[in-house]
């Protein structure tokens, strides 16, 4: 009989529960906080613990894990409408299955005895380069296939900017060649125009004394290089004023000389 260690499994539970949330948000472009998604995650390990009871079958597993990763995506990501909650909870379930799919198929094939299957959950007692390698591997594996994907789509936009109780909207354009990446945190920065930056901070755009939160991030372009002050805002969402759908987007606002427009890399509005 499998002896399982029930602070092993929360821990590998966290640790691939946080890995396959940044998966989903890098195949839906949805923004993930991190304190919120290591909060999910833990929430979610908490569901692994259905291993240690007697086999429920096929059917009440199932309906187990969907309820599971529901609650784990509204928590990670929040409800920004239904189709927005599918989507995510279809991606998060369809990486769960992929994961999981790969690691019945080593189970199935060479019976290893430091794997165990019980009602839709899998306890693995191995080396933590192993997993660190194999997660890391479908996480990578994700980013590139999104890059490949990626195209600008046409139309018009609107870009909503919400930074504490001040809000702005100015008119969006999706620019491949906005490839701005910020170096912390890997979200694409939208740049905004400089005109645009006392309406988020009350005060006109020094360099040399930047606000609470901002800080400057080195940019290049045609015209040359510099830096250019960016920040996270508490809410950032990009509407399209052809269909009306609007998509909130995990972005990094940045200032520069852009003609008045916020323009954004359109890898955002995919998915």
């Amino acid at each position: 009989m499998q002896t399982v260690y029930v602070d092993v499994l929360i821990v590998l539970n966290i640790y691939v529960n946080f890995f396959l949330l940044r998966i989903t948000a890098g195949i839906t472009h949805s923004p993930l906080r991190t304190g919120r998604c290591v909060a999910a995650s833990v929430y979610g390990s908490l569901f692994s613990l259905t291993i240690l009871l007697p086999e429920l079958g096929t059917f009440i597993p199932l309906l187990i894990k969907l309820a599971a990763a529901v609650s784990i995506i509204a928590f990670a990501f929040g409800v920004h409408g239904k189709k927005r909650l599918l989507l995510n909870t279809a991606a998060f379930f369809t990486a769960n299955f992929v994961l999981a799919g790969a690691v019945y198929g080593v189970y199935t094939f060479s019976r290893p005895k430091f794997i165990h299957f019980n009602n839709a959950c899998f306890y693995i007692d191995f080396s933590l380069v192993v997993l660190v390698i194999t997660t890391a591997a479908l996480y990578f594996a994700v980013r590139a296939v999104r890059i490949y994907t990626d195209s600008a789509p046409d139309g018009e936009y609107s870009v909503f900017i919400r930074a504490g109780d001040k809000v702005i909207s100015l008119t969006g354009l999706a620019d491949t060649g906005n490839a701005l990446v910020d170096y912390f945190t890997g979200s694409p920065v939208i740049i905004c125009s400089e005109e645009s930056y006392p309406l988020l901070t009350g005060r006109e755009l020094d360099l040399s004394v930047l606000p609470k939160g901002f800080r400057l991030l080195p940019c290049s372009a045609v015209s040359g290089s510099g830096l250019i002050p960016v920040f996270r805002p508490d809410e950032v969402q990009i509407s399209s004023c052809t269909n009306g759908s609007k998509k909130p987007v995990d972005a990094v606002i940045g200032f520069g000389k852009c003609g008045g427009k916020a323009v954004f890399n359109p890898k955002l509005l995919k998915i």
